[in-house]
């Protein structure tokens, strides 16, 4: 029995049906791309004359899991019995089960030969390619070599590609050419608009260098100014590129035929490296974020995202101190099984704060994880969707979900995670260091203006003080803008008394806020 889909799922498969069951859907990480394409291959499976076989590529071996889990929850008790195949990871199924999961690295070398022989012997084959826009680039494009030999079976060949953000450009057609064109977008604002994600908040914390970083930041901007003028000299187009086209150009001119630019163009791309490598370690974000974790708790879990590995070693060792045993970090060097064991533990709740970096951008499924901090971040658009991704999915019981940027105010870095984002509440908070405190201007109008009142009904001054611990730790939530009726609940479900103050305080703003 089929679960009941959103309004975009049974939009954009009428759209995939229509186009002869092949393209590509775009849909923001966390609202049901999975259940999209299991849902695609079992309406298939029923109309297709001919047995259906579906071929499902993923990047990396904890997605693979993932789809595996999908899958058994997804298929009823008769259809269990067809067989689900896994190839990669250490797991070598046999080719022809009904559902074959590939990590891309086992799949290069078999996949379309598989594909190839299933379609001649009769077979209809459904290939779908998740997070597709892996699928272009060097030898990952050997799965699609079974392409120039299926016209005699193209009435038996399906596909559905999948990502939160498609390629653009050359990489967009070839992966058009063999998946199908993109048949159906399903963005961020759209999906918050509809409710398909968990409701989110975004905090901008603006941090700064130590001195002697903010040295070494402004030595290097002078520096990569002069190689830059330089370089525009002969390349005045330079100018009229966009960020990311300007660093293709600067990367592919330093093998320049003439020496002196290619000189001058390596020298720039290692500055530019050092610099970013500077942003990205400053000191003062470790702090921070190590304060986040303190006023957060850990009732909630938490996702920390960041860019190097020394840095998220630097901080899970200062959080353990906080919270023993309660902490777990997941990066490439910790290998495939530390990983999986870590990502497991958090998945049940046994670790209550996950400090990632890049590995996993893609292929985590935490339902339950209602809070991301971007401890260093990224330039990529797509990572910072996916990173978001992480935290929206909706659960039950799951009311929303926050999110914390953590950027150096005097560098180059983005100031606003998402610039484009529509309908979602962005905050600034400003972080105090020497305190290890947050400041939230709005926030703290209402919290001052709160504590004026009990002071002249004549409050005790016990009673004053335990308020004002209650509102400091509000100050980096949304708690105090929740409705009145999910406020309550939590004041009944209390189980401790500092928590039911808590919410106390929290209600006593909400009204405020509702006359404002």
């Amino acid at each position: 029995m089929e679960q009941k889909l959103y309004q975009w799922q049974e939009e954009c498969l009428g759209r995939w049906f229509s186009n002869n069951g092949r393209g590509m859907v775009q849909a923001v990480t966390g609202s049901g791309k999975t259940l999209l394409a299991l849902t695609a291959a079992n309406r298939l499976s029923q109309r297709a004359d001919m047995e259906l076989h579906v071929k499902i590529v993923v990047p990396t071996g904890t997605l693979m899991h993932q789809w595996s889990r999908a899958l058994r929850a997804f298929l009823s008790e008769k259809d269990i019995q067809k067989q689900i195949g896994l190839r990669g990871g250490g797991y070598k199924s046999p080719p022809d089960c009904d559902y074959m999961i590939y990590v891309i690295n086992s799949a290069r070398y078999e996949l379309a030969r598989q594909i190839l022989s299933e379609l001649r012997n009769g077979k209809s084959v459904l290939l779908i390619a998740d997070e597709c826009h892996h699928y272009v680039s060097g030898q990952n494009q050997l799965i699609f070599e079974f392409m120039p030999h299926i016209t005699p079976y193209k009435d038996r060949f399906f596909s559905l590609g999948l990502s939160a953000t498609l390629p653009s450009g050359q990489a967009g057609q070839e992966l058009a050419a063999a998946l199908g064109r993109k048949i159906y977008s399903y963005g961020m604002d759209a999906a918050a608009a509809r409710r398909t994600v968990c409701p989110y908040d975004i905090f901008h914390i603006g941090l700064s260098f130590e001195q002697e970083e903010r040295i070494e930041y402004e030595e290097l901007s002078e520096r990569m100014s002069v190689l830059y003028f330089t370089l525009l000299s002969s390349y005045p187009i330079l100018d009229k590129l966009d960020q990311r086209e300007r660093f293709e150009l600067l990367r592919k001119l330093t093998g320049d035929k003439d020496r002196r630019i290619a000189d001058t163009a390596r020298q720039y791309m290692r500055l530019s490296y050092k610099r970013k490598s500077l942003v990205c370690m400053a000191a003062e974000r470790i702090n921070c974020a190590y304060d986040l974790v303190r006023y957060l708790g850990i009732q909630n879990k938490i996702l920390i995202f960041g860019e190097r590995i020394r840095q998220a070693e630097a901080l899970y060792e200062r959080l353990c101190d906080l919270y023993s045993g309660k902490v777990a970090r997941y990066h490439s060097r910790l290998g495939p099984q530390a990983n999986k064991n870590a990502l497991e533990r958090f998945r049940l709740g046994d670790i209550r704060i996950l400090i990632a970096c890049k590995a996993i951008d893609e292929g985590v499924d935490v339902p339950d994880a209602a809070v991301g901090i971007i401890l260093s971040g990224t330039s990529t658009q797509r990572q910072r969707i996916q990173r978001l991704g992480r935290i929206i999915r909706k659960k039950e019981g799951k009311e929303n979900a926050t999110l914390y940027y953590l950027h150096i105010t005097e560098s180059s870095e983005d100031s606003c995670f998402l610039p484009n984002t529509k309908g979602t509440r962005i905050f600034d908070l400003e972080y105090r260091p020497d305190m290890g405190m947050f400041y939230n201007s709005c926030y703290v109008r209402k919290a001052s203006a709160m504590l004026e009142r009990m002071q002249s009904a004549g409050l005790s001054e016990s009673k004053i003080q335990e308020a004002i611990h209650c509102l400091d730790l509000g100050s980096i939530r949304t708690d105090w803008m929740s409705e009145k009726g999910v406020i309550e609940q939590h004041i009944r479900n209390a189980k401790s008394t500092r928590e039911r103050n808590y919410w106390m305080c929290m209600k006593k703003l909400a009204e405020q806020h509702e006359i404002t």
